[in-house]
């Protein structure tokens, strides 16, 4: 049976442990020791690695993993990734640890950005965190709606694992964007709580995702007035998007 755990690294980024038996598969590894230390106190045999992205707190780690590790990497065929030896663009379909991973392509954060989704759980990276989503660097607003909308579309129990411990000062955003929503303050004490006693508020659901994350949001009619608030403007997806995660870049 497939198990997904975390290897915290750097200051909040979590690299994904996937394992089956004693064979693994790691995502995003931003630190090496961390990796090796992790595989080598658990027996585990390194079988791949996935790269959602260049950046490199998501794969600075892969030097030193491949010396002792030499595994396939996996990652976006448009972007520069240390030892990358499958290439993938998006749309192709994978078998890893006798499981089916879809590929897809979720241009925004960075322009090659790429999730990767096996049954039940996605790993997304730096596009679509626990209560918001990635900076838009390289994209557009428009391909980042594009992007979360692929993923939103997925079905609601999909588990959503995020490249970082983002989720109390999301949701603290996501409060001044939709004060009236009160899954949204219950989703926030709850995670307050949690990150108390030092767990993860990660993974989350697709379905918690639509109904407290106000960049899955940019329909509500709430959203919309937020953003108008700030952009008369701002009255389709896109302008709402973009002006709400304007807004997010500068908000304490």
């Amino acid at each position: 049976m497939l198990e997904i755990t975390f290897i915290p690294a750097l200051a909040d980024n979590y690299i994904w442990l996937l394992h089956e038996g004693t064979d693994a598969v790691i995502v995003d590894p931003g630190d090496a020791k961390a990796v090796i230390w992790r595989l080598k106190a658990e027996g585990l045999n390194l079988k791949a690695i996935l790269v959602t992205h260049f950046h490199t707190d998501h794969q600075a780690g892969l030097p030193l993993i491949l010396e002792n590790y030499p595994a396939p990497v996996f990652g976006p065929a448009s972007e520069s990734i240390t030892g990358c030896s499958q290439p993938l663009s998006g749309g192709e379909v994978i078998e890893l640890l006798g499981k089916r991973c879809q590929v897809l392509a979720i241009p925004g954060h960075t322009l090659g950005h790429l999730a990767y989704l096996f049954p039940g759980a996605l790993f997304c990276g730096d596009t679509l965190f626990a209560g918001g989503c990635g900076r838009v660097f390289e994209g557009t607003p428009a391909q980042m709606v594009d992007s979360l909308a692929k993923l939103a579309a997925l079905p609601d129990e999909t588990l959503i694992y995020c490249g970082h411990e983002y989720t109390e000062a999301n949701l603290r955003f996501a409060m001044a964007v939709e004060p009236g929503n009160t899954g949204t303050a219950k989703r926030s004490a709850e995670a307050a709580f949690m990150r108390l006693r030092g767990r993860p508020t990660v993974p989350s659901t697709l379905a918690l995702e639509k109904a407290t994350n106000p960049f899955l949001r940019c329909s509500e009619p709430a959203v919309i007035a937020a953003a108008q608030q700030r952009n008369p403007e701002a009255k389709d997806p896109v302008s709402v998007f973009a002006t709400i995660r304007e807004w997010k870049n500068e908000f304490c």
